[in-house]
């Protein structure tokens, strides 16, 4: 766990497993339990590629997850390549509380002071 202005934030390694059901999703968020841990930022890359395809629902279970345990899940790192659809998700998610997406840990630290004022 580490704080980014002043928010309590769990941040996964690149390196670990990946994440690509709700099994994977509960995986993590037991990793904050007792942490008073409110945001966990998973790296682009400990997402199945699948995420991106939103027909997949792959991107909906694990974010569902999240929710119900009110966690806000931010990803970090780009997705790739991707369609108007996907576009439109990450813009409309970046506009809410529940998903994030940023660039890098610098990027999430802005939203999170951001977000508090």
């Amino acid at each position: 766990m580490t704080e980014l202005n002043g928010v309590p934030v769990l941040v996964l390694d690149r390196e670990g497993p990946i994440i690509g059901d709700e099994a994977g999703a509960l995986d993590v968020i037991g990793e904050t339990y007792g942490t008073g841990v409110d945001v966990v930022a998973v790296p682009v890359e400990r997402l199945d590629p699948a995420f991106a395809q939103l027909a997949s629902g792959i991107a909906g279970a694990i974010v569902q997850k999240f929710v119900n345990y009110r966690l806000r899940l931010v990803v970090v790192g780009a997705l790739g390549e991707t369609s108007g659809p996907v576009d439109d998700w990450v813009r409309e998610a970046n506009q809410g509380r529940e998903l994030w997406f940023v660039a890098d840990l610098d990027e999430l630290g802005r939203r999170l002071s951001a977000a508090r004022t």
